[in-house]
């Protein structure tokens, strides 16, 4: 019997979203004999102790005899227990600063880390995450923001609806201005984003058309990255090229600022692909952007303006366009960003049914069987050790 743990998150701001929603927890007990669910005792989570209990699931407070322990957000390190196989976002493989002694203690305690964020296809695309949702969140909360700035039209906030159908809801008989909207980014997210703009009646438009034309309704258009990055030497674009060597790459999202109202920032980023554009470029009278959803929200990252995250409950801040200074929303002469680490918590319930679903149909199998490459690609750490896959990491586990 291999036991699996639903862990408490430990994170402040706590995280309500769940790995295993109680039906799905349900469904893997009557569908695999060898699997048990132990859900660890909660007060924040989207679903309660009461209805994991009513499908069938122990809840209580200590989980030192599972096996696999499922959580969302990284964990505290005195919360790390001794040994134990994790899966969770560690938000280490970009090595990033703020985690690097929750890894040291990982390496320490001999556990085994599972990232969900390196769980891949052969191709390079990511099996599971919450970025549809995220897409959906941050959609939604650009176009609120653009509204509230302008006035001209009212969106509520989407916690405070029930469900993802109770949003939908919310847009029926909604009358936007004829903004222009960028999305960029081909991936979960941008679909997240994409899904919104339908509902909400925005009409797609080509990117070149986008370029040099006003419309009299509202219109988006999505930049891939064959519309967004071209090689320096010779203005032509590989997909596989630009992943593996983005530094041979510059950016021309420039022209599509001159055009943009809203910017809904969909695209991954790390530290060698070219941004956007640079501080600088916001200071020119032809940058017309005045509101940006950065959704894939990387601090000085593909948005160079995003000085860092934002509250579920207080989601907007502005850019001042002379000074680069943090400002409140909304004011003349800034910017409105919309930056928040978190934003499916707004939908947690929809966005752990989500979730779920993807790691029964692509990992659960593998992970409480015999493994597979997949799962091997994602191990950052194997009972205390890098794996080989995340040597690059070297220095940054030894703290150096």
């Amino acid at each position: 019997m291999i036991r699996i743990g639903l862990i408490r998150e430990g994170k402040i701001p706590a995280d309500n979203r769940v790995a295993l929603t109680p039906a799905q927890c349900k469904w893997i007990h009557k569908n695999s004999a060898d699997v048990e669910i132990v859900a660890q005792h909660s007060d924040v989570r989207c679903f309660t102790d009461r209805e994991y209990e009513v499908a069938g699931v122990k809840v209580k407070d200590d989980i030192s005899d599972c096996d696999i322990l499922l959580g969302i957000k990284e964990i505290p390190i005195e919360q790390l227990l001794v040994g134990k196989t994790y899966l969770f976002f560690s938000h280490t493989k970009k090595k990033q600063p703020q985690n690097q002694k929750m890894l040291q203690a990982i390496l320490d305690k001999k556990i085994t880390l599972i990232d969900y964020e390196c769980l891949e296809h052969e191709d390079g695309q990511r099996i599971i995450g919450f970025g549809f949702f995220a897409g959906i969140v941050g959609a939604h909360n650009g176009m609120m923001a653009y509204g509230n700035r302008t006035g001209l039209y009212k969106l509520d906030r989407v916690y405070k609806q029930r469900s993802f159908r109770e949003l939908i809801h919310s847009y029926f008989g909604m009358r936007l201005p004829n903004v222009k909207i960028a999305v960029t980014g081909s991936g979960r997210v941008a679909h997240g984003i994409l899904e919104i703009m339908n509902l909400m009646g925005i009409h797609e438009v080509e990117p070149d058309d986008y370029l040099i034309r006003r419309f009299a309704y509202p219109v988006y258009t999505q930049l891939k990255g064959a519309d967004l990055y071209e090689r320096i030497d010779n203005g032509k674009y590989q997909r596989l090229e630009f992943h593996e060597h983005p530094e041979l790459y510059h950016c021309q999202f420039l022209p599509y600022a001159e055009q943009t109202d809203i910017l809904l920032n969909g695209v991954y980023w790390d530290k060698n692909v070219p941004r956007l554009f640079e501080k600088e470029d916001v200071q020119t009278d032809t940058f017309i952007i005045r509101t940006i959803a950065d959704i894939t929200d990387d601090k000085g990252g593909s948005v160079p303006i995003n000085l860092g995250d934002q509250t579920i409950e207080d989601p907007v801040y502005g850019i001042d366009r002379i000074t680069l200074e943090k400002t409140q929303p909304y004011l003349h002469g800034s910017i409105d960003i919309m930056a928040v680490g978190n934003l499916p918590n707004e939908l947690p319930r929809d966005a752990s049914r989500y979730f779920g679903e993807q790691l029964i149909k692509h990992v659960l199998e593998d992970l409480v069987g015999n493994s597979s490459p997949i799962i091997e690609k994602a191990t950052i750490v194997k009972e205390g050790h890098l794996t080989s896959h995340y040597e690059y990491m070297k220095e940054y586990a030894e703290g150096n």
